[in-house]
């Protein structure tokens, strides 16, 4: 396999902006599925509203676009319908800590054997660039224009409150770290979570 096999060509060049850490993200997951030979036929990519999202309609493979915080229920519906298949969530922080965040925490819990890519670049950046879960204290957004007065959400402190769990992070600048991260998690038998660490430069970096 090549990671050439894993995307449809067809739809590029994709919508993110260029140089936003989504598609090294998703070029790094791409590789790391050919580097391991996943058969295509036996992979689903499930991603939720938001930039991060749009990868879905980029993987040439069974894909669900999912509605806003819902990816992980609806990657583990189709895990329980198909255990053979190997079931991939791709999508954002906001999307996943905030609008999702209690799907994420009970499906870590009950340690359903999924596979979670978290773009986490501490913002909501499709609508805008409001003050995301993982928003840093005094962060600047489009909802906190003097600075938020909140502590970001732990999500390895989310993740690894569990006994058996799977948390690694990586970032869109290591690459051959992050690959390294997403072929660990994607080998977990059970629940694996991978924190990206991203940014985004127009709705977050601007400001």
């Amino acid at each position: 396999m090549h990671y050439k096999d894993y995307v449809k060509w067809a739809r590029m060049p994709s919508t993110w902006c260029g140089g936003c850490a989504i598609g090294i993200v998703f070029k790094q997951l791409t590789y790391t599925l050919a580097k391991m030979g996943v058969p295509r036929k036996k992979l689903v990519v499930v991603s939720g509203i938001g930039c991060s999202g749009r990868a879905a309609g980029y993987f040439d493979v069974d894909s669900v676009h999912a509605t806003h915080g819902r990816a992980i229920p609806v990657a583990e519906g189709i895990k329980r319908g198909n255990p053979k298949l190997r079931v991939i969530v791709f999508s954002g922080d906001g999307d996943l800590a905030g609008i999702g965040g209690n799907h994420l925490i009970h499906a870590s819990r009950r340690d359903i054997d999924l596979t979670v890519i978290c773009i986490d670049n501490e913002i909501y950046g499709m609508t805008g660039g409001q003050m995301a879960p993982t928003s840093k204290r005094g962060a600047k957004t489009l909802t906190s224009l003097k600075g938020s007065e909140y502590y970001p959400i732990n999500l390895q402190g989310l993740i690894t409150s569990t006994p058996r769990h799977f948390y690694a992070r990586g970032s869109a600048f290591r690459i051959n770290h992050l690959q390294k991260c997403m072929q660990q998690a994607l080998e977990w038998p059970g629940f694996a979570f991978v924190d990206a660490i991203s940014y985004c430069i127009e709705n977050h970096g601007r400001r």
